[in-house]
């Protein structure tokens, strides 16, 4: 009876050996059991004693767990809270919808619910090279960055890059000088992070559209690792489309058509082209010697400064001359020196949540600026220590005849895209795009009364509108198509005013022109992007896709 007791204890009645629970504790500890009772089975060595549960009869073979409650069915869990068993599903967009649109709304999506985009598949015995990957994406994004991309497009073309060519687990990051990107294979796997530096920065549009195109290339999966490799040396090892001659007299003639737009006549045109000259070559002159950008800025803006000065002594005594509006000569060489480019990719960083790059955009602005200023006050406290007579109000007499500035204004935006290094197949668009910014600032302000900074936004605006989608239809970069338009709309006049103002110790008049200045420039800042984030709201593309996450937070809590 006690024996048959025992064997109840080490087996359930009417189980199989198998199906037995595990024996307790007792049954390896060092207790001896008494006489005629038999030992305790030995465990098997390999493996656990666990056994799961016998199936009830009925049962589904799948889809239950260890009790008795089933997993809840497929059609049940429309949204699981964790990665399915089959995967992430394929993000699909046609192939109409520019890559742009496309790395933009994965950007936004975190890492662990990031689908891995649609790419061809090639059978492969080895896993893709990721160092020389990661060094491809960094010295494409070093390109865009020197040329003045923002910091969103930026991480855009490295992380469409990356995925091209296999890497899906990639974080791209851009500062202002610094770029990163890091791969992780997969959850259980050390990440591997490379890191680049930029250490010059131009401004090369040519270069530029050539690196967009070889993006293109290997979004469409058309060039190889070391295809890639290959044209990005010929890229890096291309000269400028322009020689520098002609990048001197496109300053030149740059500054007489802005002087123009403020009421210059021929004379004034030919001495603020020249004041230009002298101010890009001894800019020049200081970069080939060393020196930091902002005493290039401040060597640049003093030949346009003394050339007004000089024009107000002693331009009545030029033949056929009279008066000569000065204050148009400076504001024209000033035209040429105001760091649009930079002020519009800061302010443009900064709404896109890239406060960090944007920060550092924003002071390198301030930075060219107080150069400008400075050079320019240094040379108006000598023209008024020399009793030169600098009128604040002379400049403002602009011509009434609409045809003159208009052509002022297309001519130049024509030079701002050739001192940009345009590609030449661009100029005639972006010199047409600059006319129509003006006609609708003009028709704004001048016809309708409309206040000067409404007028700028609203031009600013069809400039970042219309630059966005030539952009798009042309697979490209939209800085070709909006920097340069935006010229003829950047604060010159506003910003001499307030620096005559100081120097003559009218210093409420001088803070009042410079906030006007400012809220001119955010006003083209702001424009332009709005206009771009219209143009990606408005145009669709069939199929759809994914739509772009907010950078931050949409509420202030």
């Amino acid at each position: 009876m006690t024996e048959s007791k025992r064997t109840g204890d080490g087996g359930a009645l009417g189980t199989s050996p198998q199906d037995a629970k595990p024996d307790s504790d007792e049954a390896r500890s060092a207790f001896t059991p008494p006489l005629g009772v038999p030992l305790p089975p030995v465990p098997e060595p390999e493996g656990s004693a666990f056994q799961p549960p016998t199936l009830a009869a009925g049962s589904p073979a799948s889809g239950s767990t260890t009790g008795n409650h089933p997993l809840p069915s497929r059609s049940a869990a429309q949204h699981p809270a964790f990665t399915p068993p089959e995967g992430i599903p394929v993000v699909r967009l046609p192939s109409e919808a520019p890559w742009q649109d496309r790395m933009r709304a994965m950007l936004r999506i975190p890492v662990a619910e990031r689908p891995a985009p649609e790419r061809s598949e090639k059978p492969e015995s080895e896993g893709p090279p990721v160092p020389r990957i990661l060094d491809l994406t960094l010295r494409i994004g070093e390109l865009l960055l020197a040329g003045g991309e923002g910091a969103e497009d930026v991480e855009a073309a490295m992380f469409g890059v990356a995925h091209a060519y296999g890497l899906d687990r990639v974080e791209p990051t851009v500062t202002f000088t610094l770029l990163s990107i890091s791969h992780q294979p997969s959850l259980v796997d050390d990440p591997i992070t490379a890191s680049r530096t930029v250490r010059r920065r131009g401004t090369d549009y040519t270069r530029l559209a050539a690196v967009f195109r070889l993006i293109d290339d290997i979004m469409a999966h058309e060039a190889t690792l070391e295809d890639a490799y290959g044209t990005l040396a010929e890229i890096r090892r291309n000269r400028h489309p322009y020689p520098g001659w002609l990048l001197t007299a496109a300053a030149g003639f740059l500054a007489g058509a802005a002087s123009m737009l403020v009421g210059g006549g021929p004379t004034v045109f030919v001495a603020a082209a020249i004041g230009a000259m002298l101010g890009d070559r001894l800019a020049w002159l200081c970069a080939g010697r060393g020196l930091p950008e902002f005493y290039q800025f401040v060597a640049a803006a003093m030949p346009a400064a003394a050339m007004g000065v000089l024009m107000n002594l002693y331009g009545s005594h030029l033949p056929g001359g009279g008066h000569i509006q000065s204050s148009a000569v400076i504001t024209g060489g000033l035209y040429a020196l105001i760091p649009g480019r930079a002020l519009v990719a800061g302010v443009q960083d900064g709404l896109t949540g890239f406060y960090i790059t944007a920060s550092a955009r924003l002071l390198e602005v301030m930075y060219l600026i107080v150069g400008i200023v400075f050079g320019v006050t240094m040379v108006l406290y000598v023209g008024v220590s020399l009793h030169a007579q600098l009128n604040p109000d002379e400049a403002l007499h602009t011509y009434q005849n609409a045809p003159v500035q208009l052509l002022a204004a297309m001519a130049l935006t024509l030079a701002f895209a050739v001192m940009l290094q345009c590609e030449r197949g661009v100029l005639a668009i972006v010199t047409l795009h600059g006319g129509v910014a003006w006609v609708v600032y003009g028709a704004l302000h001048y016809q309708a009364g409309l206040s000067p900074i409404a007028a700028t936004a609203v031009a600013a605006g069809l400039v970042g509108l219309f630059g966005q989608m030539l952009s798009r239809y042309r697979f490209a970069s939209a800085l070709p198509y909006v920097t340069a338009a935006i010229g003829p709309l950047l604060p010159g006049s506003a910003t001499y005013f307030g620096l005559l103002a100081f120097t003559q110790g009218k210093q409420d008049a001088g803070v009042a022109s410079l906030a006007k200045a400012a809220a001119l420039a955010l006003a083209v800042a702001i424009g332009v992007n709005l206009g771009g984030e219209v143009a990606r709201m408005v145009i669709k593309f069939p199929g759809g896709g994914p739509s772009r996450r907010a950078a931050k937070r949409t509420r202030g809590f």
